[in-house]
């Protein structure tokens, strides 16, 4: 593709005109490339690559946990609160952390990927347990509720929307709203209303987070069955703006458009994080670095037991529920080789690799797992000297350009109130495509020298100078960032199959709810973990 075609391709017509539609390049920073994502070592795996493995580099264990994100930290911490110290954890990349992964720099650290964590309900006690852990509870309300210090909640101002030329308070448009679009968004809200305050004969709301805690009435249920756009229409709606809003929300959350959501996943999205009926949604816990505050945390606590930069390639169960289950990994770049033999072993890695790394799958539970869509993500960090000049509401946490595919970007230095100077942008692009193969093959693809141009080229629209202040641009490419929630994908039988144990082998991951959410990582990695001390105990 030429510029012309690469800015139509990624950012729409209207911004490649926007640009001017020159076939050169406009200036480029100084410093940046293409960090982490190591996608040719896994396709490695899914083509087969086996290693061999001496006898003097085979070590007996407990548990081998094999994926580091929060799934696979959540359970190495279970097991460690519960006296089990015997395991290995195996990460593929040379960092844990998953797509909660941070970076750093002299100025601030800043996210690679999730950046919040929205503060949890009284019932989620386990992951309150958590946040006790990070030392950001105060207290705790008469029903549990926990009390978040001040200065790791969301800093006002928190969020703005680019549009005509000028930024505007709060992620859905009120300039230019008609009388019907608001109450549009008045009805909206009224209907999720409706969902925050429905309990069932056993006393359970619609949505909540984890979702293993939601109702399944029928009628709500049957929500998976179709889109969220779909639901919209039937429920009478047709504001431009409402729509636009939602389907934010769903690229947000899932890296899907609001055609391509399940209503379910979409209502889950506005329902789940409000306490009460007319209750705005909980406030969000944020640090510079994201998520990877809770990254350093789990991390910590087992910093023994974890080898970085070693994937798994074979994990061989025993044909009967006794003996050992046969772990071989190597180490990416010496193809260095090593294997466990372990009693149980979590798998915490995203499950479309189950089929490639599991012997003796059977076939019901390999297509169970190739039914798990995941969508492409492109991050940057771009490392401004200076603030760019914003016309209308002041810079704020989360910018979202109204016009624009991509997400915006978060302010690293925000949250620390460092409201001048240098500062850290990152920008978040999910790549929407109906077929996932096909962006993800783009998102490969293009050099730095191309994405930078898209992020720059799709910031300039808000930020004319935006190229002249950026001294670096770094580019994360994520291949499988999120699971898909397609209609029928959450409730259909191949998501509740593949959290079923197998030989010995637990499951754990955030895309076993059909929700790309650190809360649900969290939760499926204490799950398994309870799995393997019950069966043990």
């Amino acid at each position: 593709m030429n510029r012309r075609e690469l800015l139509t391709s990624f950012l729409g017509l209207p911004f490649a005109l926007a640009s001017g539609c020159s076939l050169v390049t406009p200036k480029l920073p100084a410093a940046g490339e293409i960090v982490g994502g190591s996608a040719s070592v896994g396709h490695r795996i899914r083509d087969g690559f086996q290693v061999t493995v001496s006898n003097d580099r085979w070590t007996e264990t407990d548990v081998v946990i094999v994926g580091g994100g929060i799934a696979g930290l959540s359970a190495a911490r279970k097991l460690l609160q519960s006296g089990v110290d015997r395991f290995v954890l195996l990460e593929l990349e040379e960092k844990p952390g998953g797509t909660s992964v941070s970076g750093e720099s002299d100025l601030i650290a800043y996210p690679w990927g999730a950046h919040y964590l929205p503060v949890p309900l009284p019932h989620n006690k386990s992951l309150i347990g958590l946040l006790d852990e990070l030392g950001i509870v105060e207290g705790h309300g008469a029903d549990g509720s926990p009390r978040i210090a001040e200065q790791y909640l969301c800093r006002a101002p928190q969020e703005r929307v680019f549009h005509d030329g000028v930024w505007h308070e709060d992620l859905y448009l009120r300039a230019g709203a008609s009388e019907s679009d608001l109450a549009e968004l008045d009805a909206f809200r009224k209907r999720i209303d409706n969902f925050v305050a429905f309990r069932d004969e056993s006393g359970r709301r619609a949505f909540t987070i984890p979702a293993a805690d939601c109702s399944d009435e029928k009628e709500l249920l049957a929500l998976d069955q179709r889109s969220m756009a779909e639901w919209l229409r039937e429920q009478g709606f047709s504001s431009e703006r409402l729509f636009k809003f939602v389907d934010y929300a769903c690229r947000d959350d899932y890296g899907m458009t609001v055609e391509q959501t399940s209503a379910w996943a979409g209502l889950f999205y506005f329902a789940s994080r409000v306490g009460e009926a007319g209750a705005t949604s909980q406030p969000f816990i944020t640090w510079p670095e994201g998520n990877g505050r809770v990254v350093s945390h789990l991390a910590g606590l087992c910093e023994k037991q974890i080898l970085s930069g070693w994937a798994a390639t074979k994990i061989e169960p025993p044909e009967s529920g006794s003996g050992s289950i046969e772990v071989t990994a190597f180490r990416a770049g010496t193809n260095e080789a090593r294997a466990w033999r372990a009693k149980r072993v979590v798998f915490a890695a995203p499950p479309f690799l189950a089929p490639y790394m599991i012997r003796g799958l059977e076939e019901n539970r390999s297509s169970a797992f190739r039914k798990f869509e995941f969508g492409s993500w492109l991050v940057a960090n771009l490392h401004l000297t200076d603030r760019p000049v914003s016309e209308g509401f002041p810079l704020c946490w989360d910018n979202v350009i109204f016009e624009s595919p991509s997400l915006g970007y978060v302010a690293a230095t925000h949250q620390k109130g460092l409201d001048f100077g240098p500062t850290v942008l990152t920008w978040y692009y999910p790549l929407c495509d109906d077929d996932p193969k096909i962006p993800r093959e783009r998102l490969l693809s293009l050099t730095w020298e191309e994405w930078a141009d898209v992020v720059l080229t799709d910031l300039e629209q808000a930020h004319p100078e935006i190229r002249s202040l950026c001294q670096r641009l770094d580019i994360m490419r994520w291949g499988h960032a999120m699971v898909r929630p397609t209609p029928g994908f959450i409730f259909g039988e191949a998501r509740a199959l593949s959290a079923e144990p197998f030989r010995n082998i637990h499951f754990a991951h955030s895309s076993l709810s059909g929700l790309a959410l650190l809360e649900e990582a969290f939760y499926h990695g204490e799950r398994a973990a309870t799995e393997i001390l019950t069966a043990t105990s």
